[in-house]
């Protein structure tokens, strides 16, 4: 696939290519190009935090043999 040029000139690309280029040619870690990649294809999402995704582990946990 070919970049657009407006897009290929983003920083979120530039750090994903040079990411990759060190993994193809100096053996890096693929995970740092991998983290590359995929904050350059959602660098448009917005993170909103909603606290209903989740409850919290407030306090001790209750054993089974104790309830």
């Amino acid at each position: 696939m070919k970049l657009p040029k407006g897009e290929h000139s983003t920083p979120e690309w530039q750090a994903a290519m040079v990411a990759l280029i060190l993994v193809a040619e100096k053996g890096g870690p693929t995970m740092l190009a991998r983290i590359g990649v995929m904050r350059a294809l959602s660098r448009h999402v917005e993170r909103v935090f909603d606290p209903d995704l989740k409850m919290p582990h407030w306090g001790k946990r209750k054993l089974k043999r104790d309830q």
